[in-house]
């Protein structure tokens, strides 16, 4: 169907997107942490911060795309500001009540739950040898996450519940965003999807009670690094790279998060990975491999109108 778009060949590989958002994923499980502020916080800043970047260029480059939208593309837009916004709370909360690698790994359990929502409700077929990756990869964050040993603290399965609803809640924002993503233009999508996830939050803490202003400068430069580098390097790159690839696949791409991950935590907390932990990486980016390498085998998509940068 013809969606209205003029279509060109994108500027970036959708792979090489992918790598990028995964790396940017990854250092917000380590900016949170630096942050003493409560999680509604440090969430709400951080969309804040990220809406006002965004929106001078959004409305002095795309003015044309938003008259274009339809009530249906804007109500559609808000439900996934929503659930990326309790996305935002049940993650950071998470990371309050277990370890980085356990809260991670759950978290990513998004590619099972996105992939499953993929062939029940868009009708999507996961081959075989997909669904194998999916569990290589999901296997591979689990032997990471389980080797930690003791350092679970107490009400660590709280912090297994809430990454769990992370999960969901994503895949859940993955799933809405492949299907608004086929015609929207991605900084427009991101846009709309962003605002109604910073108001959803804005509202949470008023209701909560939850101050924004009187923390230290560290909270304030935190979430500055959250709207910077998971949020337009992590979220707006894998949105775009929904245009090209298939949800499951984005999602796959999303486990090896905890690889870089535990990368970072080494060079700036001196966490160097276990044995296990080192067996567990290789297998997650097996599964990302063997998924790469069935995606490449089925038929190329469409060309797109946009690349990341807009």
């Amino acid at each position: 169907m013809n969606t209205g778009l003029q279509k060109t060949k994108p500027r970036l590989d959708p792979r090489v997107g992918l790598i990028v958002g995964t790396l940017g994923f990854a250092s917000s499980s380590t900016l949170v942490r630096l942050s003493n502020a409560p999680s509604l916080a440090i969430a709400a800043l951080r969309l804040l911060i990220t809406v006002a970047l965004l929106t001078p260029y959004v409305l002095l480059r795309h003015r044309a795309d938003l008259k274009k939208l339809t009530r249906r593309d804007i109500l559609l837009c808000a439900l996934a500001g929503v659930f990326l916004a309790v996305h935002f709370w049940s993650w950071f909360e998470s990371l309050r009540h277990t370890t980085v690698a356990i809260a991670a790994t759950l978290c990513n359990a998004d590619a099972i739950f996105t992939a499953i929502g993929f062939a029940l409700f868009l009708k999507g077929r996961i081959p075989k040898a997909g669904m194998a990756a999916i569990a290589l990869a999901f296997v591979g964050s689990a032997i990471i996450a389980f080797s930690s040993g003791g350092e679970a603290k107490t009400g660590q399965l709280l912090g297994a519940g809430l990454a769990l609803l992370a999960a969901l809640l994503f895949a859940v924002y993955t799933l809405l965003g492949s299907v608004l993503r086929k015609h929207l233009n991605n900084n427009v999508y991101t846009w709309l999807v962003y605002s109604a996830c910073a108001t959803t939050l804005l509202l949470c803490c008023a209701v909560t009670r939850t101050p924004l202003w009187g923390w230290d400068r560290q909270v304030y430069l935190v979430s500055l690094g959250l709207a910077v580098f998971p949020t337009f390097l992590g979220h707006s790159m894998f949105n775009w790279c929904l245009e090209y690839l298939s949800p499951a696949y984005v999602a796959t791409g999303h486990l090896a998060e905890p690889v870089f991950s535990a990368i970072m935590a080494a060079i700036l907390f001196s966490e160097v990975p276990a044995p296990l932990q080192l067996v567990g990486a290789v297998l997650v980016l097996a599964g990302v491999f063997l998924y790469t390498m069935v995606e490449s085998r089925q038929k190329p998509p469409p060309a797109a109108n946009d690349s990341p940068a807009g």
